[in-house]
């Protein structure tokens, strides 16, 4: 598949804590790893631009886009919301990070494009309409769904994929029947919130030390017939690394293979319902070497889809 990867500099400029395992390392972690694979030449690099805050109102509130934008220090770091903090650039950073996902959606929709992988930060599904949490500042997925849905699509699949659930993304869509919402998730953990199941939200919690087999069975049996029904027009993508054997930020076993496979689960399906195409965002994913082999593996199985 013509697979773009969209990325800025700038989304280094956000800064957590020394030793904040969301930081800029992350991207660096990726990029290296693509280029020493050699996958860099398959895919078409494309740098993210700077979202406008009406695209992010499109998601949120404007009383959360003032605070976080009055809330910018001058220097040093502010803490800013349950395990978010602010730097002088990080608003550099979300505009970019928000940016990315609705090029994304702009490079598909013109025919461009069948895939994206959006390697940003901050990262966004922690984030709902009204409040930021969990090192997430805005919901860079909810705010391409949004200006998808603005271009006339109807039907959007978003399947999370990190170690936590990603309750930000399900309280901004809980209600909308044209957003199919998965979310697979090390249950019990952080964010501890409601697991609540209808007709378009399927959560799937898993036990500490769940692996690949479990994955599979999960996506197989609870996933797959939702979504083959549902035939989404986009197929969006919270991936997170972070349920890597590898990550200590929790207590899951999956390792490359399994999102191979997956990734490959999810090709398979675009194709079979005719989606227009596949946007991915990196969310967790924090022991670097990990980070960086999971991500290159989801990226090349997008491209060889």
């Amino acid at each position: 598949m013509r697979t773009g990867i969209i990325t800025h500099p700038n989304c280094r400029k956000h800064k957590m804590p020394e030793e904040h395992p969301e930081c800029p390392e992350r991207l660096d972690a990726i990029a290296d790893r693509l280029l020493a694979s050699g996958m860099d030449i398959a895919l078409k690099q494309l740098q993210a631009p700077k979202a406008s805050m009406e695209q992010i109102a499109l998601v949120h509130e404007q009383a959360l886009i003032d605070k976080v934008c009055n809330s910018i220090p001058d220097d040093g770091l502010c803490a800013f919301a349950e395990d978010v903090w602010l730097a002088p650039e990080s608003l550099q950073a979300i505009e970019r990070a928000v940016g990315a996902g609705i090029l994304a959606v702009d490079k598909i929709l013109a025919g461009d494009l069948d895939a994206a992988f959006c390697s940003v930060r901050p990262p966004g599904h922690h984030a709902n309409r009204s409040q930021s949490s969990g090192f997430c500042v805005f919901n860079n997925l909810a705010i391409a769904v949004e200006h998808a849905k603005s271009l006339g699509i109807e039907r959007v699949a978003i399947l999370d994929i990190d170690v936590h659930h990603g309750n930000g993304t399900q309280d901004i869509f809980k209600t909308r029947s044209d957003v199919l919402f998965c979310s697979l998730f090390q249950y019990p953990f952080y964010p501890n919130s409601d697991i609540e199941n209808n007709a378009h939200i399927v959560n799937s919690p898993l036990p500490v030390a769940s692996k690949g087999e479990d994955l599979k069975a999960l996506f197989t049996q609870q996933w797959l017939p939702k979504l083959k029904e549902f035939e989404a027009e986009l197929i969006f993508i919270s991936a997170g690394f972070d349920a890597h054997l590898e990550d200590e930020m929790g207590g899951l076993q999956f390792v490359e293979a399994d999102y191979q496979w997956l990734t490959e689960q999810i090709v398979q399906l675009s194709k079979e319902t005719q989606a227009k195409g596949i946007i991915s965002f990196l969310e967790g994913g924090y022991a670097l070497s990990a980070l960086g082999r999971s991500a290159v593996t989801h990226i090349k199985a997008l491209v060889e889809g």
